[in-house]
């Protein structure tokens, strides 16, 4: 009796770790990111207020390897223009893997306002 009690506390414990390690790598490894426009951060792209492409390269660049077992790591993210402060427009930024291998990542706007764009990049 005494060694099935035991036996249940540790599975229900490891299964406990296993929910917080999993829900853990679920927030951390998100690809959706809200950015104000400000004097800061706002460029103009084809006469369109844009997130510009600093802000969207080095947010892409420190969120897509978020975690060892999340994403590959990458450097040296560069993305052509700004991105564009309307809902459905996107570019393509580059980066780099440890190997020199170019990688490309789409960037898209989910969501703008006049204050803020939400937007979101593939891995």
């Amino acid at each position: 009796m005494q060694r099935s009690k035991f036996l249940v506390g540790v599975v229900g414990g490891v299964t406990a770790v296993v929910a917080l390690g999993g829900l853990g790598t679920h927030l951390l490894s998100g690809t959706e990111s809200t950015s104000g426009l400000d004097g800061h951060t706002t460029a103009s792209v084809g006469g369109h207020r844009a997130l510009a492409a600093g802000v969207v390269a080095s947010r892409t660049e420190s969120r897509y390897h978020p975690l060892p077992w999340v994403g590959d790591e990458l450097s040296g993210v560069t993305c052509p223009t700004g991105l564009k402060a309307v809902a459905g427009a996107s570019i393509t930024c580059t980066g780099r893997k440890g190997d020199g291998e170019t990688v490309g990542i789409p960037v898209r706007v989910t969501k703008a306002d006049a204050g803020s764009v939400t937007w979101t990049f593939e891995r």
